[in-house]
């Protein structure tokens, strides 16, 4: 130890996407995860595990593929992602 202090190896992964997640993240992606599985399972194939109106759900990936989903300039989301320094390329 060259400078007295020490010093540790870390793999980042998720820490550096994103913090360490919560248990409701953990049982919302194992969820998904399930959902999805059961999908492939029973042969329906070009659907994706969703999240609406407060349950798990799937729909067709043709009805939320290959659009653009607008973001308009008062979105309360954009003041926030703003407030913690997220920059927009502005």
């Amino acid at each position: 130890m060259k400078t007295g202090l020490e010093a540790r190896a870390t793999t980042l992964g998720y820490v550096q996407r994103g913090g360490t997640p919560c248990p409701f993240d953990r049982v919302f992606a194992t969820s998904l995860g399930y959902t999805a599985a059961r999908l492939v399972a029973e042969g329906r194939w070009g659907r994706m595990a969703s999240w609406q109106k407060g349950r798990l759900t799937d729909v067709a990936i043709t009805d939320v593929a290959g659009g653009c989903r607008k973001v308009t300039p008062d979105e309360p989301l954009l003041a926030v992602a703003r407030a913690v320094g997220t920059s927009f390329g502005e």
